[in-house]
């Protein structure tokens, strides 16, 4: 069994030379920093120094920004600086949470139908195609109306359009492993099936899940923000990027600032995990010198 174990290709046990060639990657950097950036900013929110999110003041209606308000205000006075931080915490929570139910139901069936192939793989196969073959926009709005509008429930229907993106690409990724040698090896020593899959084959085939996962994370933004900017996601008057930019579509000529503001985040955070994705990509492909 250590002979086995010593031939399994798993790229996790190379991490410094993974990042290596992440440091090497300036692009994946910024977007690491972004990234970094952001996520600071929504987990410090309830320590810094700014004003309610909630506080409306009707003397500072749609105000441009100042040194009092930085960002400007919205149209019953609320400071957009705070509700651009604090709205941070519900784009970022749903990318992140959208994108690990995707995982957790996904990768399981991609690896069975992968493993086992014949009619457990037609079947499942034929369902993942069934829902690919819809828009993932289309599916999400689906599933949130149904669910009722909430971030939680906005964060369970994403997650569920996304799911068979992982369903596919493990599968891929498992029918191109189970033949290695180390998987027959394996096989030959009588392990079962769900050793084999789990300490030998989903080791092996998780760098390319990785990757997805955080090119996903900025679909997974720019859906919440959609679902919120309908009404179905993170619901008023709790700040989100998307609610903003749903108030702000009212005042574009009076108040450009409430829209621009939103809209430069959401682009921002969605810049930074694609720059990531493709660094981690370039980092993980074992083909890359």
């Amino acid at each position: 069994m250590t002979a086995i174990q010593e031939t399994a290709p798993v790229a996790a046990r190379e991490p410094s030379r993974a990042w290596r060639k992440m440091k090497a990657n300036r692009s994946a950097l910024v977007g690491l920093v972004i990234i970094f950036f952001f996520t600071a900013l929504a987990v410090l929110a309830p320590v810094l120094p700014i004003p309610d999110p909630l506080a409306t003041s009707w003397s500072a209606i749609r105000k441009a920004p100042s040194a009092t308000h930085w960002l400007g205000t919205d149209d019953i006075g609320r400071d957009i600086l705070s509700r651009m931080i604090w709205g941070a915490q519900a784009s970022l929570l749903a990318g992140v949470v959208s994108v690990v139910i995707a995982v957790v139901i996904g990768v399981p069936f991609g690896l069975v139908s992968g493993y086992f192939g014949g009619w457990v793989d037609m079947v499942i196969s034929r369902v993942t195609e069934a829902l690919l073959a819809m828009p993932f926009l289309i599916t999400a709005i689906a599933l949130a109306a149904f669910l009722g509008p909430s971030l939680m429930n906005a964060m369970i229907a994403i997650g569920l359009s996304a799911m068979p993106i992982f369903v596919r690409l493990t599968r891929g990724q498992v029918l191109a492993v189970k033949t290695e040698d180390y998987v027959e090896g394996a096989r030959a020593i009588g392990l079962g099936h769900f050793d084999i899959m789990t300490r030998y084959i989903l080791p092996n085939v998780f760098a390319p899940i990785i990757v997805q996962a955080t090119l996903t994370v900025a679909t997974a933004i720019i859906a919440e923000a959609s679902l919120s900017f309908l009404g179905l996601g993170q619901q008023p008057p709790a700040p989100s990027w998307g609610s903003m930019l749903n108030v702000a579509k009212n005042f574009l000529t009076q108040a450009p600032w409430m829209a621009m503001w939103p809209g430069a985040a959401i682009f921002l955070v969605v810049i930074g995990f694609n720059l990531l994705g493709d660094g981690l990509r370039d980092a993980l492909d074992p083909r890359e010198a």
